[in-house]
């Protein structure tokens, strides 16, 4: 039986309180760059390195990151909000304590990452690459993401809320306290036998009821 209970433990969520931002002063973005209490407004950052910068208290707002390089970057108390691009590589990145804000973004390579106490809300992420990535207390709240990859990740206390997953990939994942009730669309392609640790409501169970047949072995004849 699937119960509301008590036992689910929900994602704490980042509380940002920016300080007065200086407003960036141009240029392109540096490897191991450090960036504090700075302000990215309506910039063209398409295909700029970043390897490895740390950007602490600073918000990214509408701009582009079309291919940018932010492997391994560090963003900390920050936000991004309306930010757009296609390809942007945060691979190994650690996000922490971030809130992403109406984002459209379209392959996003964030195999690797680190991200604690965040909080997307609202836009589309079209072919999110969340392999081997480390999410806990991350809220997905009012957005669209697209076949999401989260094959081979560790999840701990993950939600969605009013959001849509559609073609998700759970291969490999392991989870405690993801909390799926909430999720306005469920699409699951590949991973069913890995929801060990999900929470769902009984309607979904209804729809995810033929792939688990399937993936243990069960035949429904009339």
């Amino acid at each position: 039986m699937v119960r509301n209970g008590p036992t689910v433990k929900t994602a704490r969520r980042p509380e940002v309180r920016l300080p007065e931002l200086a407003p960036w002063a141009g240029g392109e973005l540096e490897p191991d760059g450090d960036y504090d209490g700075v302000e990215f407004a309506d910039l063209d950052l398409a295909g700029q390195e970043g390897l490895g910068a740390r950007f602490m208290d600073c918000a990214v707002r509408r701009c582009a990151l079309d291919e940018a390089g932010l492997a391994k970057a560090r963003i900390l108390d920050s936000v991004l909000e309306g930010v757009r691009g296609v390809g942007t590589d945060l691979s190994g990145a650690a996000l922490r304590d971030v809130e992403v804000v109406d984002a459209r973004l379209g392959g996003v390579q964030m195999h690797g990452a680190v991200l604690e106490r965040v909080v997307v809300r609202g836009g589309k992420i079209d072919f999110l690459n969340l392999r081997k990535a480390r999410l806990k207390d991350v809220v997905f709240e009012g957005c669209v993401l697209v076949e999401p990859d989260f094959g081979g990740a560790v999840l701990e206390r993950v939600q969605f809320v009013d959001c849509v997953l559609r073609g998700v990939d759970f291969s490999g994942v392991r989870m405690a306290d993801v909390d799926l009730r909430e999720a306005a669309e469920l699409g699951i392609a590949r991973g069913v036998e890995s929801l060990a640790g999900v929470v769902i409501s009984p309607a979904q169970l209804f729809e995810l009821a033929p792939a688990l047949a399937v993936q243990l072995g069960v035949r429904v004849v009339a």
